[in-house]
């Protein structure tokens, strides 16, 4: 919704929003563009009597802003309807959909397009390293969006990203997942299959073939161009392997490519980096611009930060949440730091970890980490259970920040590779981690 405010004040709207609580970077950039925040919701905040309001898909029935709203008559839309009816509508959208990578996958195309002079707008779910802001209006007709597929709004059960009609989609993966929304992983097909009727029979769809729930949603039906990604398989462009230097080979028409130099760990990301040169190839850039534009990406923040050194131990921050992202999360750093003992601090804070959803999942997931921090998990609760009879003596509790700086002092060792893990700041958890870094840094 950040992102929302921002498009719109760049068309030229004066802008205000509310929510519970801000936080930077996406607080210091609203403020940047004069955006007015109003700190918790309230009728009060629709005193001014807006031409519009646009409802993001966090509130519900119930909320008192949204019950204001309501009463008021004021008109009122989706974040997902304004931005297909209005900044989308004449743009050539290229869409990036699936469980996993969508925010890595969407920064990479937006900077392909980009570093090819073409000026591309763009709505991403995090900071670009190559780019200051998450949003943008653009110079060109491209547009690049992350397509997520939870609810539009409260009064809009459909996926958000049926709103976008791309011209390019891109299918990374599809596992279940947001079980407060979704009862199976079929429901999730059915809403990637509207998704599918969406895309012009003129338009391309670039999926993945590795994945089977993908299959069967592109069994339903396919009215568009496609093209085929996959790790090693029989597919139109291949990954055929990584290189020890970050290098990444793939295949593709008979020929074989290189990205020469690669910032990111592990085979997820290099999909990410297939499936970004394919969609950028359809909207025109060469592949052999896209290999040269891959050298200079910076990556996307909060996926895999590198945070520092502390005692000879190097620590990360990442988005990951969900098993395959945590499983991929370790194998990309247990590849890129060999030697290392590996330690993962997660948070199970998604509504489907919380619920219980993911919990036999998660110690293979967990399987590569040497030693398992959960944060702010209750020691009795049943999924702690879980985790303790499956993990054994490798895994501890702390709930609160205090508790699980004092047990990373006592767990981590020189040499050590550490990572964060949470779709949520973890109560400052890695900022807290970083400034006793630097307090106890040399002069």
């Amino acid at each position: 919704m950040g992102g929302v405010a921002r498009l719109a004040r760049e068309l030229g709207h004066r802008v205000s929003g509310s929510d519970r609580a801000f936080y930077p970077p996406m607080s210091d950039q609203l403020a940047e563009l004069g955006i007015e925040l109003c700190h918790g919701y309230s009728a009060d905040n629709l005193k001014t009597a807006p031409d519009l309001v646009i409802v993001g898909n966090a509130l519900s029935r119930g909320n008192e802003e949204v019950e204001a709203l309501l009463d008021s008559r004021l008109p009122y839309t989706s974040g997902a309807q304004w931005l297909g009816e209005v900044v989308l509508r004449d743009r050539w959208v290229l869409a990036v959909a699936g469980t996993h990578g969508k925010t890595t996958t969407s920064s990479m195309l937006a900077w392909l397009l980009e570093h090819a002079g073409l000026k591309p707008g763009f709505l991403i779910g995090g900071v670009p390293g190559n780019f200051s802001v998450s949003a943008r209006l653009g110079e060109s007709p491209f547009f690049v969006v992350e397509a997520d597929e939870y609810d539009t709004a409260f009064f809009d059960k459909r996926s958000k990203f049926v709103h976008y009609r791309p011209n390019t989609l891109i299918l990374n993966n599809l596992e279940f997942d947001h079980a407060d929304i979704f009862e199976n992983l079929d429901a999730i097909k059915r809403q990637f299959h509207h998704l599918m009727r969406c895309v012009p029979s003129k338009g391309k769809v670039l999926f993945n073939a590795d994945s089977e729930a993908l299959a069967d949603v592109l069994s339903q039906g396919c009215w568009s161009e496609s093209e085929s990604f996959a790790d090693g398989a029989n597919a139109d462009w291949r990954l055929s392997e990584q290189q020890p230097d970050g290098g990444i080979d793939f295949d593709f028409a008979a020929s074989r490519y290189q990205v020469q130099s690669w910032q990111m760990a592990g085979r997820h990301n290099a999909l990410n980096v297939v499936a970004a040169i394919m969609a950028a190839r359809h909207a025109g850039v060469t592949i052999e611009h896209s290999l040269e534009a891959m050298c200079q990406f910076v990556g996307v923040k909060r996926r895999l930060d590198f945070l520092g050194e502390r005692k000879g131990a190097v620590l990360y921050d990442d988005f990951a949440h969900h098993p395959t992202a945590i499983r991929a999360t370790l194998a990309g750093l247990a590849e890129r730091h060999a030697n290392r003992r590996l330690v993962a601090v997660l948070e199970l804070r998604s509504n489907s970890m919380r619920g219980g959803v993911h919990t036999a999942a998660l110690p293979e997931a967990l399987a590569q980490a040497d030693e398992v921090l959960m944060f702010a998990l209750d020691p009795e609760a049943e999924a702690a259970q879980a985790l303790r009879r499956a993990l054994g003596s490798k895994v501890r509790f702390c709930q609160n920040v205090a508790d699980a700086l004092a047990l990373l002092e006592d767990t981590l060792q020189p040499g050590d590779c550490c990572v964060f893990m949470s779709n949520g700041d973890m109560q400052g958890l890695q900022k807290e981690a970083v400034l006793q870094m630097q307090e106890s840094a040399p002069a």
